[in-house]
């Protein structure tokens, strides 16, 4: 789960990345809001002109809610996430689900006193619908502002247990992270990049690396 790293955010993200034949947009809209029995958070992601579609090829959504237990840094997460995709190959197309997952448990959070730098830990029970009755990811997420915020670096890395074939092998195990710099332009608008770290994610077999320029307007 990507962290907005103010204490109350709403923005929308354009990333310019390559895909397996050509480069293709995606756009994130995210939310972080604070309250006094703890957070939500949630973002929706479309991809555009990617998989040999043109317009919107694939989208995903996430939202989760943190409940604070009493003044501790820890806090009860419990969390939904799931999306769909279609794909042309010449005459052949097709379309495809990201498969519904709910999950809850317990994280942890670690901020400095002025909030420029924090990160979360997450330790959660996770059911993939169609898939796993019980799995587990763990997650870490952080921030960090420099240079009076005008530098920003944030992201998040889940690691999970799920099930996939590749032709003749099978891996159970997926690694997926998207760390990004931002350059503070003001207030409203950054620009940076994102790199997408993913092993066995995607439906690749093993590492791949996916790096994307990236424009974001913050409400």
């Amino acid at each position: 789960m990507l962290v907005i790293s103010t204490l109350e955010a709403q923005n929308i993200q354009l990333l310019y990345g390559k895909g397996k034949d050509k480069g293709f947009l995606t756009s994130t809209v995210e939310m972080f809001k604070p309250d006094k029995l703890g957070n939500t958070f949630f973002f929706i992601d479309f991809a555009y002109g990617n998989e040999g579609v043109e317009g919107v090829s694939s989208s995903y959504w996430e939202i989760a809610r943190a409940f604070t237990l009493g003044k501790s840094p820890f806090a009860f997460h419990a969390e939904y996430n799931g999306g769909i995709g279609r794909w042309i190959d010449g005459t052949f197309s097709g379309s495809y689900t990201i498969n519904s997952a709910w999950l809850t448990g317990l994280e942890y959070s670690l901020n400095n006193k002025n909030f420029t730098k924090g990160i979360t830990f997450q330790a959660l029970y996770k059911y993939i619908q169609g898939k796993h009755d019980a799995s587990f990811q763990l997650t870490a997420v952080w921030f960090w502002h420099a240079f009076n915020n005008k530098l920003s670096f944030t992201g998040f890395t889940d690691f999970w247990r799920e099930d996939n074939t590749f032709g003749q092998s099978k891996t159970s195990y997926i690694l997926m992270g998207q760390p990004q710099l931002w350059y503070n332009l003001n207030k409203h608008f950054s620009a940076g990049t994102e790199v997408q770290v993913g092993c066995n994610f995607g439906g690749t077999e093993g590492w791949d690396v996916t790096p994307s320029a990236a424009l974001k307007y913050t409400f």
